[in-house]
């Protein structure tokens, strides 16, 4: 899985003679609910440059978009880039969101409601915004540029801080008439009282996100039923990432294994249900969760889900991991507003 940071590193680095004046730099940026990533390209989506921050999305909206505009000021600067060579800037964001308006609805899992990006950029860095949901900006990069290329139909989920959803269907995003869709996490699979970064209970999120499995581990672990996780990550949330998940479970502890095994579980009943709708050719699964345990969760959601589809569809659509890691987002944000910025010149 870490090879995609050679392939779009620094072996892609170009070089600086590249004129000052000409429009012909993408910015992508990849909003997270831990962290956040920009990345500059050129026109052929060699890599220029990046910088990486986390979100502290508790700090609230005008704090976090600001975080997002010094992240780019960061990124320029410390390639040598100008304003004016930037031929546009595609976001990622999580949550719900205002296509024709650049407009963050509400992002759950970081407290921001009704936050005006597209507008905040545009006036920042004088340059078309295209502010799109963070999966289907995943989704976008991996359909292009990763693990589904020439699919015609692919669905995305990407379990993290929550649980989010993309689809690409023939080379267009599935987007509503207004706002983006696929919000897959919000979507109830079960009759459990849990619920997660919304009121809703017993939706994917609120059983399949890793911040589920965390609080979970974390209780597993005060039992004294995850000595290893205990004693590498104790019972912190914050501390409980994928890496000390995939970590216990390789040391032994059984109990992780379960927990990690069951949110799969969620997420193949979820994919059964977006295959009846859908009938997808390729589920993509992305993530740090997934990254860690790729083998694992790959395998019991490909399972389950063919265990739920009717057998009609069962061998209708492929279920694999993500190659892009970190980039997919950006890669993808950068891309698509590519395309639209583009063809809207046209």
């Amino acid at each position: 899985m870490s090879f995609h940071q050679s392939n779009f590193d620094s072996s892609c680095l170009v070089e600086t003679s590249m004129s000052s004046s000409e429009k012909n730099i993408w910015i992508g940026f990849d909003l997270g609910g831990t962290k956040m990533l920009a990345i500059a390209y050129d026109e052929k989506w060699k890599v220029i440059g990046r910088r990486r921050r986390k979100t502290r999305g508790r700090e609230g909206s005008d704090s976090g978009i600001e975080r997002i505009a010094s992240t780019i000021d960061r990124l320029l600067n410390e390639n040598e880039l100008t304003q004016e060579q930037i031929a546009g800037i595609g976001i990622g964001c999580p949550g719900p969101i205002d296509l024709a308006k650049g407009r963050i609805l509400t992002t759950p899992n970081l407290g921001w409601d009704n936050v005006d990006v597209a507008g905040f950029l545009k006036k920042r860095f004088g340059c078309d915004v295209t502010v799109m949901n963070d999966v289907d900006a995943g989704v976008y990069g991996e359909y292009q540029f990763g693990a589904a290329q020439k699919a015609r139909c692919v669905v995305g989920i990407f379990p993290g801080t929550g649980v989010g959803g993309g689809c690409v269907y023939e080379d267009n995003i599935l987007q509503g008439a207004n706002f983006s869709c696929m919000e897959i996490g919000h979507t109830r699979i079960s009759s459990n009282t849990r619920t997660s970064g919304s009121a809703i209970s017993g939706t994917l999120e609120a059983e399949a996100s890793r911040l589920t499995v965390a609080a979970e581990a974390a209780k597993a672990a005060f039992r004294g039923d995850a000595p290893n996780l205990l004693k590498s990550a104790g019972t912190d949330l914050s501390e409980i990432r994928s890496g000390a998940l995939a970590d216990a479970i390789a040391k032994g502890d059984e109990i992780i294994r379960k927990l990690v095994e069951e949110a799969a579980n969620s997420i193949g009943i979820a994919v059964a249900n977006v295959v009846h709708i859908l009938s997808p050719d390729k589920i993509v699964l992305g993530g740090g969760m997934v990254e860690a345990m790729e083998d694992l969760i790959v395998k019991a959601v490909k399972k389950s889900a063919r265990e739920n589809v009717m057998p009609v569809y069962k061998d209708t659509f492929d279920v694999v991991a993500a190659t892009l890691g970190d980039d997919a987002g950006a890669m993808g944000a950068a891309a698509w507003a590519k395309r639209q910025q583009t063809s809207q010149k046209d």
